[in-house]
């Protein structure tokens, strides 16, 4: 077995059982055989990028769909959440004064854990939904029943996804001279639109000047972009890890950068070991369970020649848990000696609304970003940035914001298939709050 196999006989979580497996080494047999999605080159890159997050040189922005699905592979819904991260990325860069590390929660996160492995309606128990990439959201026996197939779906719309957001990214339209055009439609009538687009003027100030100098650098034309999923499935990413001829190592080049979940980071289990073994940067969830020892010991496994940029630990404790929890794990593992990057994923604050729908309330993620901050201005670390949760569409699913959305909007367009997510307009209220965060240290 080669070191990158090692995995495979111990414990795992959050596996579907898939009911055809002929079908399913077919499909894994095809995986094996396509091109890969990213380039261990790009991944090194990103690597690069994050080592100097870890200095205090710069902040990651990592966010989009809670669990993508195959029938938002398109143009029109990936450059919006682009675009919406574009604005974020300008306002954090903005207040901050340092680079902004763009990584998008897309092109590959179509599977989804789950705390329980059926849902019950009335008399009726199924599989729960998993993500497109394992079964359908319909609640019917067909649709529900996981379907191996849709793994070569899920690579097919990653790459559509890739696709869209090289072109975007690349082809002028993430031009800072294009600002003012990403604050259009609903967002820009809202306090936060305003306040952006004076931000946008001031940009188009700056740039003016420079051209009047004869400078005209080409990173105002064009944007860094990273994907990222959570490395759930791992047979499928198994299937996309390759070796790189230059230097030996494996990478799985389903996207840039990989993470583990809360649910599925076990010590001894087979998504952190086979973590260990690729050479991509890797995240990891930590929960409010989270010991000290066990961040150490992660730092440890996962990073063991201490490679700045190679670990980044994203903190989801909840609002009421992070300054209690989160102070003793950053002081330990600051003691181990590992370059570490500090992330805050601040959307498991959730609960449910009298209708029965799943929401957040904004004010409670302001809350747990300020303590994440709070705790890194204690102990003089950096507070290296946001995970979040988000559509550039006007939905309706999380409660809050200077919009002031209520519990009794959520009917209107609540669209997620999995958690709720921010819409563009709470976005922009989160960046410039976070924006003010970043000015005060």
């Amino acid at each position: 077995m080669s070191s990158s196999e090692t995995w495979r006989g111990l414990p795992i979580a959050q596996q579907p059982g898939w009911p055809d497996p002929v079908a399913f080494d077919s499909v894994i047999a095809e995986l094996r055989s396509l091109p890969p999605l990213v380039t261990p080159g790009e991944c090194d890159q990103l690597k690069d990028r994050l080592a100097a997050v870890q200095r205090g040189e710069a902040v990651v922005l990592q966010g989009g769909d809670c669990a993508e699905t195959f029938a938002g592979a398109t143009e029109s819904t990936t450059t919006t959440k682009l675009t919406c991260l574009l604005q974020v990325a300008v306002v954090l860069t903005y207040a901050a004064q340092v680079p902004v590390i763009k990584i998008g929660r897309l092109a590959g996160q179509f599977a989804e854990p789950h705390p329980q492995p059926t849902e019950t309606r009335g008399d009726v128990t199924l599989p729960a939904y998993r993500g497109d990439a394992v079964n359908g959201l319909e609640f019917s026996p067909d649709a529900r029943m996981p379907d191996c197939r849709r793994l070569l779906r899920a690579y097919h719309a990653g790459a559509i996804t890739l696709n869209l957001c090289r072109a975007f990214t690349r082809g002028g339209d993430a031009s800072l001279r294009q600002v003012h055009a990403w604050n259009m439609d609903f967002v820009a009538t809202s306090p936060a639109g305003r306040r952006f687009e004076r931000i946008a003027t001031e940009i188009d100030r700056a740039l003016a000047f420079m051209h009047a100098c004869g400078v005209d650098p080409e990173q105002v034309h064009t944007v860094d972009f990273w994907s990222s999923h959570e490395a759930l499935l791992l047979d499928y990413e198994a299937a996309l890890s390759r070796v790189d001829p230059a230097s030996g190592g494996t990478y799985d080049l389903s996207a840039h950068l990989l993470w583990i979940g809360d649910r599925t980071r076990q010590l001894d289990g087979a998504h952190v070991e086979w973590a260990r073994h690729i050479r991509n940067p890797i995240g990891v969830k930590l929960g409010p369970q989270t010991t000290p020892a066990d961040a150490v010991t992660l730092s440890r496994l996962l990073n063991p020649a201490r490679e700045p940029g190679r670990l980044m630990f994203v903190t989801r404790m909840g609002a009421d848990a992070i300054r209690r929890v989160l102070p003793p794990i950053v002081e330990a593992v600051s003691a181990h000696g590992s370059p570490v990057v500090w992330v805050c994923d601040p959307m498991h604050n959730t609960f449910v609304s009298p209708s029965g729908l799943r929401t957040r309330c904004f004010d409670d993620l302001i809350d747990e970003i300020d303590g994440f901050f709070a705790v890194h201005r204690a102990l003089g670390t950096h507070p290296g940035g946001l995970h979040i949760e988000f559509t550039g569409e006007d939905v309706t699913e999380c409660v809050g914001g200077e919009h002031d959305l209520a519990e009794g909007d959520l009917h209107r367009r609540y669209e997620t298939t999995c958690d709720p997510r921010l819409n563009r307009r709470q976005c922009l209220d989160l960046a410039f709050t976070v924006a003010d965060l970043y000015q005060s240290r």
